[in-house]
């Protein structure tokens, strides 16, 4: 697969035509999604070109109360097919046992690994996808600015980010042609800042 020439391909698409270039490539397609500020823009492309898409969704625990109503929103109103996975512990035991360490403290990665990581891996276990829609987009971080439209890991998942080279600014223009709302009061207990990756997609290491 010669991803150079696919994404210059893909660049001047529309995020539809992306989606439906992926779904046509696709067997088991998936989206994941944490509910952050914009999500509802791919949320919305995905399921207006397939509306029964399964969509992962990793729940930390430790989100806030404007995002879990903001994500009970969204499902309710668009009928999403939604796979929640949450870890193992509840964030009440984990509380107690180490709370939520500092982004330096060593205790940073095991924490990490119990609230997003595992939960991410047993959700990839579960659905197999060959597709793995998301909202990636250049400037979010230096490692995603080295990313593209379509990227593969080795795994061979197609991980496909339609709004990559989207602005902000594009982005609201979206959702107010489409009258879709978002939410800003977010918080990734994993990442704190939001130029730092948490490691899940640095995990799914990607190949030219």
């Amino acid at each position: 697969m010669d991803l150079k020439k696919i994404n210059a391909e893909l660049k001047g698409k529309s995020p539809e035509a992306i989606i439906l270039w992926a779904l046509l490539r696709a067997n088991k397609p998936v989206l994941t999604t944490n509910f952050r500020p914009y999500e509802v823009a791919i949320i919305h492309a995905c399921t207006s070109v397939k509306r029964d898409l399964p969509i992962i969704w990793c729940d930390t625990g430790y989100n806030t109360p404007q995002t879990y109503r903001h994500a009970e929103k969204l499902i309710n109103d668009f009928s999403l097919n939604i796979h929640l996975y949450a870890p193992k512990e509840t964030s009440a035991h984990r509380d107690v046992v180490m709370g939520v360490p500092a982004v330096d403290s060593p205790m940073h990665d095991i924490f990490t690994e119990q609230v997003k990581l595992e939960p991410f891996r047993r959700a990839m276990q579960e659905h197999q996808p060959d597709v793995w829609f998301t909202n990636l987009r250049k400037g979010q971080t230096a490692f995603r600015d080295s990313l593209d439209i379509v990227t593969q890991g080795n795994d061979g998942i197609l991980k496909v980010s339609p709004f990559f080279y989207w602005s902000d600014a594009e982005l609201d223009q979206y959702l107010e042609d489409f009258g879709l709302e978002t939410e800003f009061k977010y918080y990734d207990p994993t990442k704190v800042l939001e130029n730092r990756e948490c490691g899940l997609h640095i995990a799914t290491t990607v190949k030219s």
